[in-house]
């Protein structure tokens, strides 16, 4: 069994915006599938999310790449992290975590987390996240709820846990 090479770490550009929807898209639907259940996956709103995200000089968008395209995404800004996905085939290969690390380096302190995303949570509350007890409406269907997390103690440096 080969072990799969750490992959390299770069800013998205504009020529990202259907990788990142179809990696997004991937996550959410092995991820989140109890949530959204059989609802078509919003594909032309995420795709114009993405445009803007990209296009907003006070967010930085980075993906790590393998041999097979995109395996990782955050997006984030000077205090939160907006955005985080890895493709379910690197699961669980330290990618979310590097990820993280990388935003709480460049000054996210705060996030929020659909509440039923317990994979996300439970990697955020390692890392030393919380729950600040303030809760929103998920702006897409079916409207799940989403948990802001704020930066509790620090993320240790590589993104693991103490």
């Amino acid at each position: 069994m080969t072990v799969p090479q750490d992959p390299g770490w770069r800013r998205a550009t504009p020529d990202d915006v259907v990788s990142l929807r179809d990696l997004e898209r991937a996550a959410s639907s092995a991820g989140l599938g109890h949530v959204f259940g059989d609802l078509p996956y919003p594909d032309d709103d995420v795709l114009a999310r993405w445009a803007l995200v990209l296009d907003d000089p006070e967010v930085t968008t980075e993906v790590a790449e393998d041999a097979d395209g995109l395996v990782a995404f955050s997006a984030h800004d000077d205090s939160s992290l907006r955005h985080l996905g890895v493709r379910p085939d690197a699961w669980g290969r330290g990618l979310a975590r590097t990820a993280v690390a990388r935003a709480v380096a460049a000054g996210a302190r705060r996030l929020w987390v659909l509440e039923a995303n317990h994979r996300a949570r439970a990697l955020y509350e390692s890392l030393g996240w919380a729950p600040t007890g303030t809760s929103q409406e998920c702006p897409w269907p079916p409207y799940p709820r989403e948990l802001e997390y704020a930066l509790s103690r620090p993320t240790p440096p590589g993104g693991l846990a103490p």
